[in-house]
């Protein structure tokens, strides 16, 4: 099928149910890749000297094409005989040039560097992400598929995937989010390199991260310094926050007594740079298709507090035995009473707050 996205088309194989055995293209990754054509351009302003780009799991090729029709030295590689004679020919088809080589990225990244490494695997991006550090010089471009064991709905396979305790909680997405940025963040320091994240979002069935890259041991440090847990517990939805790689959880919830589950550890600061985002905002262009999500979807993270959980206004109001009223009602209540609050962007009813759980209660009406 040929498939036209920003100013290329590619042929791509027609997509059935489920994995086979063509090479494969997802439709749904549209929102995906225009925001990353917009981070790029962002980006290659904050960092005029960066040229070159790598698509570690090509594919179709579609990633690399659009970063090269948009000016970028792009390599593609993928282990696949198929996936690569799909890839040149897409290069070919919009008259550009493209190294396309059939190898893993793996070694390729210990043997050279890139200004920007992209990678978009099927599931989660772990194997790859200590060559990543090797051969990334400014940006890392990662997306993590499997939300299951990232938000701790497949708990065993997030321990093993990701070092650390995941918890299958009402903020799913976001603790996706932190669970993956944290497992970044570790395997960065352990080279002396710190991720700092200029974008990151959950959308769909993905979460989809940009790591600009600093090299040494002490902005290593500073980054892990980052790092902590949550202590959440599920009878009342109280939450609290622990900066440091060593839990200390409290025995009980010192709000209703239950017992306490601990997640970690998760990168507890933000999650965007408030300083980039305007400027990929202005990246955009009218021949994205999902222009007009991504201007949504980037005012969402323009005014989402810096909050590492988040509530669902409707789980609340139910669980008070209370009716909900308007979000923006609900919101100004807490801003009313002194306190920051703010929508996210994983869903309608789901809002970010300085206050805590117990608070939220008290300023937002009377028990039913």
């Amino acid at each position: 099928m040929n498939v036209r996205e920003g100013a290329v088309e590619i042929d791509a194989p027609e997509q059935g149910e489920g994995a086979g055995e063509e090479v494969f293209y997802n439709p749904t990754q549209e929102l995906n890749r225009d925001l990353t054509i917009a981070t790029l351009r962002a980006y290659s302003d904050r960092e005029p000297r960066a040229e070159t780009y790598l698509d570690a799991m090509a594919a179709s090729g579609i990633r690399g094409v659009r970063a090269a029709s948009d000016g970028w030295d792009v390599t593609c590689t993928d282990t696949d005989a198929d996936a690569v004679s799909l890839c040149r020919d897409n290069f070919e088809r919009n008259d550009l040039a493209g190294d396309v080589r059939q190898r893993d990225c793996r070694p390729l990244l210990y043997e050279e560097y890139f200004d920007v490494v992209d990678l978009d695997p099927f599931g989660t991006p772990i194997p790859f992400v200590d060559a990543a550090v090797q051969g990334t010089r400014n940006l890392l471009c990662v997306t993590a598929t499997d939300t299951a064991p990232l938000c701790g709905a497949h708990f065993e396979s997030g321990v093993r995937s990701y070092s650390a305790v995941p918890r299958n909680t009402e903020y799913h997405a976001e603790m996706g989010v932190r669970i993956l940025l944290s497992a970044l963040v570790r395997t960065g320091a352990r080279y002396d390199v710190a991720f700092r994240p200029l974008l990151t979002h959950a959308t769909k069935h993905y979460v989809r991260t940009y790591l600009e890259l600093d090299r040494g041991a002490t902005v290593a440090n500073d980054a892990v310094d980052s790092l902590g847990y949550i202590h959440h517990c599920e009878h009342c939805l109280r939450r609290e926050t622990e900066y440091g790689l060593i839990a200390d959880p409290p025995e009980c919830c010192p709000n209703c007594g239950h017992g306490i589950q601990t997640a970690g550890p998760v990168w507890l600061d933000s999650t965007c740079d408030r300083e980039f985002l305007p400027d990929v905002d202005a990246a955009l262009s009218a021949e994205l298709d999902t222009m007009d999500k991504l201007e949504r979807l980037l005012d969402r993270l323009d005014a989402e507090l810096s909050e590492p959980t988040h509530y669902d206004q409707h789980r609340l109001c139910k669980r008070w035995n209370r009716p909900a009223p308007s979000m923006d009602e609900f919101l100004d209540q807490i801003r009313a009473s002194g306190y920051d609050a703010s929508r996210t962007h994983y869903g309608g009813t789901t809002f970010k707050t300085t206050a805590s759980v117990e608070e939220i209660r008290a300023v937002t009406g009377s028990d039913a």
